[in-house]
């Protein structure tokens, strides 16, 4: 079987540490999550993924992945024709662990990642590939007329790479272009951007965070009339989500609440309402 090939070094290389982390768990007996395709993408990619085995960032990359899919869902539920938006999908497989059929849905990534996605994914009449930089506005455009609202936005592992100039035009494009709109994100406190040259993965690739926020209520004061409908740890995750939880999970992350660290307090996984 011919393999794909990323090359170390560039922003592709980031993708595959929560690619791999949902492979990880699709395997396990008891899973947070099930993920059969990110399995067989990782066993066509020519890269050694054996570098993330045992990493903690895995599994909280797949603790982050599951609220965002309820998030996805819950919005789903109650506007199953909207319009979903990836942005910087990476190799996410959203779509398929959803199994949303009626809903509009656009994962956007920099070129580069869109020609490896193409590898192992489809555009179909409701769902639609854009190789484009989420700092670059015309995205935003072909969203707005071939697509309509409501609208959620998942930007997950994607605004702390950039600079804090950068995530504030984008908020205040979607604000301006989707007024109303959803955004999920997750946010890193500056003590682990400060520090992420000992973080557990990020060590291991080159991409380095830009931005920091210490409080997902900072960003109501750029846009007025932001509301945060939710702002989680990964030792303080929904009631519902939890109680989901395999018991491993559950005391793993009884722990964490316990030890209040500062590299899981610091960093925050929040649903947005756009002015």
């Amino acid at each position: 079987m011919t393999k794909h090939t990323v090359e170390p070094g560039t922003v592709q290389e980031t993708l595959l540490i929560p690619l791999y982390g949902r492979a990880v768990e699709n395997r396990k007996a008891e899973a947070i999550l099930r993920d059969p395709r990110a399995e067989e993408i990782v066993a066509a990619i020519d890269y050694d993924f054996s570098r993330f085995d045992g990493l903690p960032s895995l599994t909280g990359s797949v603790l982050r992945t599951t609220l965002f899919d309820r998030w996805v869902r819950d919005f789903l539920a109650a506007h199953p024709s909207g319009t979903v938006v990836e942005l910087g999908a990476g190799l996410n497989t959203r779509h398929e662990r959803l199994g949303s059929t009626q809903a509009r849905w656009f994962d956007l990534d920099l070129p580069d990642v869109v020609a490896l996605r193409r590898q192992f994914f489809t555009d179909t009449a409701r769902r639609t590939t854009l190789a484009a930089s989420v700092t670059d506005p015309s995205w935003l455009a072909t969203v707005e007329e071939d697509a309509d609202g409501p609208y959620f936005f998942c930007a997950e592992a994607v605004l702390p790479f950039l600079q804090g100039p950068e995530v504030r035009r984008i908020l205040r494009l979607l604000a301006e272009r989707f007024p109303g709109s959803l955004l999920a994100l997750d946010t890193a406190g500056p003590e682990i951007v400060d520090a992420q040259t000992e973080h557990d993965a990020l060590s291991k690739v080159e991409a380095r965070m830009q931005w920091s926020c210490g409080n997902p209520a900072e960003l109501a004061t750029w846009l007025p009339g932001t509301k945060v409908h939710a702002s989680h740890t990964l030792s303080s995750l929904p009631d519902g989500m939890y109680a989901q939880l395999p018991a491993t999970y559950q005391d793993m992350i009884g722990r964490l609440a316990e030890q209040r660290l500062p590299q899981v307090e610091g960093y925050r996984l929040s649903l947005l309402r756009l002015p």
